[in-house]
């Protein structure tokens, strides 16, 4: 196997009960306690990866005005098309494009007086020049949904907590995925992919074509990069995760820098977060558990545990000012 700095675990043993799963979560604990980031393989997200890694190269491979026909600022929930540049990261624009895709729901009606975030649900858009994406992405973000599912019940019995303990919050959870495209960049002063920063929900998956980017900031190493891996995902903790666990699963930071100027990238990142209307739990960690925590101390006051949907809002509203501005008026400029 293809030696990596980050590690590397089988989901097999996950579910191959007994002395392998205690082995995995043995492993899967050390390895969100020091770093927050690994990779996964033994899972069967590799019957779809191909084809929507070849999708996302389809469908930026159209014609500017197919892609802004599903533009992202025509959507208050914030789905579809986001040119180069269109999105930022601490203030600064993203060398990227991308198309994102949430849950697939209807709109709901939101009042004035009632919270903005209920405006995050609703339908997609998607391209009519590719009819098949739909299925395709729904699918493998169902797919997605279902490891992640999976990796949070193993936290839980990894914090000595009950194996459901975050069952109740994702029921069902907020997803989010994205095609993203990173062209090459020939200017040294010019490769933000992606500024650093560390992801705000519970974990988040990333599939990688064959062209390395993806950096995590390591204690003892500094930045270190995440090679593709050939049949593993990427797996990283979110803020919410580190909260909930009281520092013990940490999130990291990361970020993606251009590729060279004779080169492009492309990946597809899916992120999962607590439903909008919950509220994330604040677990009891056994001493000896806190002891070895790495993260920082959570404060239960913290506005994170209790505001999941205006929290995520303003997050949204951040990254893409021009959504902000179309369909939020006065929130534009108070986020």
């Amino acid at each position: 196997m293809q030696q990596t700095a980050l590690p590397v675990l089988d989901l097999r043993d996950l579910y191959a009960g007994g002395e392998q799963k205690q082995a995995f979560l043995s492993e899967l604990a050390e390895a969100a306690r020091t770093v927050g980031f690994f990779y996964v393989k033994g899972h069967q997200l590799c019957c779809l990866q191909d084809e929507v890694m070849s999708l996302g190269k389809q469908f930026f491979a159209l014609p500017d005005a197919e892609k802004l026909s599903v533009e992202m600022k025509n959507s208050a929930h914030f789905r579809g098309y986001t040119r180069l540049q269109g999105e930022l990261t601490q203030g600064k624009p993203d060398l990227r494009e991308q198309f994102d895709i949430m849950g697939e729901d209807q709109a709901v009606k939101v009042a004035d007086n009632e919270p903005q975030w209920w405006k995050l649900i609703g339908p997609n858009q998607w391209p009519q020049a590719l009819p098949e994406m739909e299925q395709t992405l729904l699918g493998y973000q169902q797919a997605l949904s279902d490891v992640s599912t999976a990796l949070l019940r193993a936290f839980a019995e990894v914090l000595e907590q009950p194996a459901t303990t975050f069952d109740e919050g994702i029921t069902p959870p907020y997803t989010h995925m994205k095609l993203i495209r990173y062209p090459g960049s020939a200017a040294p002063g010019e490769r933000q992919g992606v500024g650093a920063h560390k992801d705000p929900g519970y974990l988040t998956i990333v599939t990688q074509d064959q062209q390395s980017g993806l950096e995590v900031l390591k204690d003892d190493e500094g930045w270190v990069s995440v090679p593709p891996l050939e049949g593993a995902v990427v797996i990283n903790i979110g803020e919410l995760l580190e909260l909930a666990s009281d520092g013990y699963l940490r999130a990291t930071y990361h970020r993606v820098q251009s590729p060279a100027a004779d080169q492009v990238r492309y990946s597809c990142a899916f992120f999962m977060a607590a439903k909008l209307d919950s509220e994330v739990p604040l677990l009891d960690l056994p001493e000896h558990l806190k002891k070895d925590a790495l993260g920082p101390s959570a404060d239960p006051q913290n506005p994170l545990f209790y505001q999941v949907g205006d929290n995520v809002l303003k997050g949204r509203l951040r990254s893409h000012p021009d959504v902000a501005q179309a369909h939020y008026h006065g929130f534009d400029r108070a986020c």
